[in-house]
């Protein structure tokens, strides 16, 4: 036996069964490992919420995206496995973090370990401060180019009129508008109410990383046809009562509010109310209507009550001559 193993023919004979089994085994190795990466595949979940865990009741982060990217690669079944099954998790733990300004790893959990997984972005960077509430007046607002030419805005409500503002306190600070716009098509003539998402802004109206409570209001505007607030002018008319003179007449209101087109009411610069003073027998308060200047279609009240100090002389001898009557009439029954 040993003389066998002594032989040289023998030895190549082995070395050449060796050699050819090493070669058998390679190539099977090769084309198992290309069988496999044929098998294999990229893909990407797009839009993974991103969880975060942190003190919400006292700090507030800002800098996190809401969703991320995530790449994985691996055997295609277990890819499709885990896109219908979305049973994993991207995350961010901020526990052990003070209040500043940091940079933070985002974290995966629950992928097969078959699977090759990349995030994107793969860190992010963040800033904690305090968290704080503050109260603030919703101003609603509307583009005047909506309404219907020879139409004006006027009120904008906002129901409620205040609205409660939580976010990190540099941010609180900043807060120079809070506003509610309302839309609609152009040419509006009638007031509407609307509901309107609330938006909270910085000076140079960026928005500002805040939660609102509400979200929303509710505006009331109120249109009307374009007016204008005028003088009352009294034009006298007519003869006074013999008799009578006029020491005073003064007016309630004094002004007016006249609706119309904005060309014919800006070209008025009174109201003129005609007084027939043949109706000024005595002091007191008379009431007379107002006529609808030319180009206006309606005013804010249609009569103007005037109020006037009046001396009647007639009325003065009349009364005289009573009290003589009823002075003599007492002395004839004292005799």
């Amino acid at each position: 036996m040993d003389k066998l193993f002594d032989s040289p023919w023998m030895l190549r004979l082995t070395a050449l069964f060796l050699a050819l089994a090493l070669f058998l085994y390679v190539q099977t190795e090769e084309k198992r490992k290309a069988e496999s990466d044929l098998s294999k595949e990229t893909d990407v979940i797009t839009n993974v919420p991103l969880e975060v865990y942190y003190d919400h009741d006292n700090l507030f982060v800002t800098g996190l995206p809401e969703t991320v990217d995530v790449k994985i690669s691996g055997p295609s079944a277990i890819i499709m496995t885990t896109k219908i099954e979305k049973d994993f998790k991207v995350f961010v733990d901020l526990n052990s973090l003070l209040i500043g300004e940091h940079s933070v790893t985002i974290q995966q959990e629950n992928f097969s370990e078959k699977l090759n997984v990349s995030i994107e972005p793969k860190t992010v960077n963040v800033k904690i401060e305090e968290k704080i509430t503050e109260e603030f007046r919703v101003e609603p607002e509307m583009n005047s180019r909506l309404v219907k030419e020879d139409f004006i805005v006027k009120s904008k409500i906002a129901e409620p009129t205040r609205v409660s503002i939580t976010g990190a306190k540099s941010v609180i600070d900043s807060i120079s508008y809070v506003k509610a716009t309302v839309t609609g098509d152009k040419g509006i003539d009638k007031s509407f109410e609307q509901e309107a998402t609330v938006k909270v802004l910085d000076r140079d109206l960026n928005k500002l990383d805040v939660r609102v409570n509400p979200e929303k209001v509710n505006v009331k505007v109120e249109i009307n046809e374009y007016s204008r607030e005028l003088p009352i002018t009294l034009k006298e008319k007519g003869e006074l009562p013999e008799g009578v003179t006029i020491e005073k007449l003064s007016l309630d209101p004094s002004k007016i509010t006249v609706y119309g087109t904005k060309i014919a009411i800006d070209e008025l610069k009174e109201v003129v109310v005609e007084v027939d003073r043949a109706q000024l027998k005595e002091s007191g308060s008379y009431d007379f209507k107002i006529t609808l200047p030319a180009g206006a279609t309606k005013l804010s009240q249609d009569q103007l009550t005037i109020h006037a100090d009046v001396i009647n002389e007639q009325a003065n001898e009349d009364t005289v001559s009573e009290v003589d009557v009823e002075a003599g009439t007492d002395e004839a029954e004292g005799n």
